[in-house]
C-alpha cells in the first residue's frame, strides 16, 4: 500500500445531490483522495440521514454513503446561498448534482453560467431521464429507471409479475456510469486543453446499458428476452440449485469442458458424452432435463459438500450469501471488504471496504459520514468568509 498522495488528491468536488445516485458517485471520489464538499440544506440535511436502519438519530447507511466527505449546510433556495455556492464552485473541478433537470438553472447555477467563471468545470448531472428528450423534466427514481431500462422485465419468474432486487440498483448503476464519465472528462481536460464539460447520465439509460444483446436479438430475430426465474437465457447450465440442508448454490458449467467435468462428478457420463450436449446450443434445447439432473445431485449433499466437490472438479460455483454470510466470510476478510469503524459515540460498526483495489494508489476509509454542517465553518473560511460572517449567515439560516 502506498503512503504517498492518493490518486485524486488535489481534486475538489462539490456535491449538490441528495439520497442515492449523486452521493454514491461522490463517495468514489472521496475514497480516492478528492476533497468532496457535500452541500446540504440547513436543519435536516440530506434525507438519507434518516433512511432505514438507525443508530441514534443517524442512518447507518449514511455513514457508508458519505464517508470521507465534508458537510456544509447551505440554503440553495436563497440568493445568498446561491452566491456562496457559486464561490465554492468557482474553485472546484467537479460538481455533482441529481436534481430534476432545470432546478439548477432556476437557481442560477446552470452549467452555462458556472462555466463562464470556471471554464474547466466538469458537471456530473444524474437524473431519471437525462437533460434532453420529451421526458427530461419528469421525476424519476432508480426503480423507474430499472423498469424503463428493461431490467425489471427480465427479472423474476415467467408466470409472475416482474420483481425487483431489494436494493436501489438503478441509482447505483447510474452513479457508476457517472463516475466513469467524469473521469473520462477529467482526463480530457488534462490532456486536451483544460476545458470542462457536462456528463449527462440518465438512470434508465445506465440500466439499459446493462441489457447485453437484448436489442439486436429483438431487432434481427424478433426475440423478446423475458423472465427465466433462476436461470439465464441461452446459457446452459447456469442456474441455482437446492442442497440437502436447505441452502442454494449457483453453478455455472456452461463452458463445454466444464460441463463435461460436472457430469463426470455427478456420475452422469451419459449426459457428459452425449454428442448433442457437447456445445451450448445443444444444451439450451434440453435445459429442463439438465437442470433437473443437477438439482437431483445437489439435493443429495449439504451445501458444504456440494461446494467442496465442485471446487475439486474446478466447476465455478458459489453459495448464495446472506449479509450474515458475508460478514464472516474469509474471502471478504482477506480482501479487506469488511472494515470496522468507530461512530461518533464510540460504538463500532462493520462497513464495506473500498472498491476497486489499486495496487499503488489505493483508496481508503478515513472517516465516516460527517455530522450535518460539520465543515461549514472551515470550508467557508477557506473561500474568504470571516468567522463573524459565517455566524451571521447561520443566524439567518442561510447556512
Amino acid at each position: 500500500m502506498s503512503n504517498g498522495p492518493k490518486p485524486l488528491q488535489g481534486i475538489r468536488v462539490i456535491e449538490l445531490g441528495q439520497l442515492i445516485a449523486g452521493p454514491f458517485a461522490g463517495k468514489f471520489f472521496a475514497e480516492f483522495g478528492a476533497e468532496v464538499i457535500k452541500v446540504e440544506p440547513p436543519g435536516k440535511g440530506d434525507p438519507l440521514r434518516t433512511w432505514r436502519g438507525m443508530h441514534g438519530d443517524t442512518s447507518l447507511w449514511w455513514y457508508v454513503q458519505n464517508r470521507n466527505k465534508k458537510s456544509v449546510t447551505l440554503d440553495l433556495r436563497t440568493a445568498e446561498g446561491q452566491e456562496i455556492a457559486r464561490k465554492l464552485i468557482s474553485g472546484a473541478d467537479i460538481v455533482i448534482e441529481n436534481f430534476r433537470p432545470g432546478t439548477l438553472e432556476k437557481w442560477g447555477l446552470g452549467y452555462e453560467s458556472l462555466s463562464l467563471v470556471n471554464p474547466g468545470l466538469i458537471m456530473l448531472r444524474l437524473s431519471g431521464f437525462g437533460q434532453t428528450g420529451p421526458m427530461h423534466d419528469q421525476a424519476g427514481f432508480g426503480s423507474v429507471g430499472e423498469s424503463m431500462g428493461g431490467m425489471r422485465f427480465v427479472t423474476g419468474f415467467p408466470d409472475r409479475a416482474p420483481v425487483r432486487m431489494n436494493l436501489s440498483l438503478g441509482d447505483a448503476l447510474a452513479a457508476l456510469h457517472g463516475v466513469i464519465g467524469t473521469m473520462i472528462a477529467l482526463h480530457h481536460r488534462t490532456a486536451h486543453g483544460g476545458k470542462g464539460q457536462v456528463v449527462d447520465v440518465a438512470l434508465f439509460e445506465a440500466v439499459f446499458n446493462m441489457m447485453e444483446g437484448a436489442l439486436p436479438e429483438y431487432d434481427m430475430l424478433g426475440e423478446i428476452r423475458g423472465r427465466t426465474g433462476t436461470g439465464l437465457s441461452g446459457i446452459v447450465p447456469s442456474n441455482t440449485y437446492p442442497t440437502a440442508d436447505g441452502q442454494h448454490v449457483v453453478i455455472g458449467a456452461n463452458a463445454d469442458s466444464i460441463f463435461k467435468r460436472l457430469m463426470t462428478l455427478m456420475g452422469r457420463d451419459d449426459l457428459g458424452n452425449d454428442p448433442s450436449l457437447e456445445n451450448n446450443e445443444g444444451r439450451c434445447k434440453r435445459v429442463t432435463e439438465l437442470d433437473d439432473a443437477i438439482a437431483a445431485w445437489t439435493m443429495q449433499h449439504t451445501v458444504e459438500e456440494v461446494l467442496g466437490k465442485l471446487n475439486s472438479a474446478q466447476v465455478p460455483n458459489g453459495k448464495i450469501f446472506s449479509i450474515a454470510d458475508i460478514a464472516r466470510d474469509a474471502q471478504y476478510m482477506a480482501r479487506d471488504l469488511i472494515q470496522q469503524v468507530s461512530l461518533p459515540d464510540g460504538k463500532t460498526v462493520k462497513v464495506p471496504g473500498v472498491v476497486p483495489k489499486l495496487s499503488e494508489t489505493p483508496g481508503s476509509l478515513d472517516w465516516v459520514g460527517p455530522a450535518l454542517g460539520e465543515h461549514t465553518q472551515s470550508v467557508l473560511e477557506s473561500i474568504g468568509f470571516s468567522c463573524d460572517q459565517v455566524d451571521a449567515l447561520r443566524a439567518r439560516k442561510i447556512v
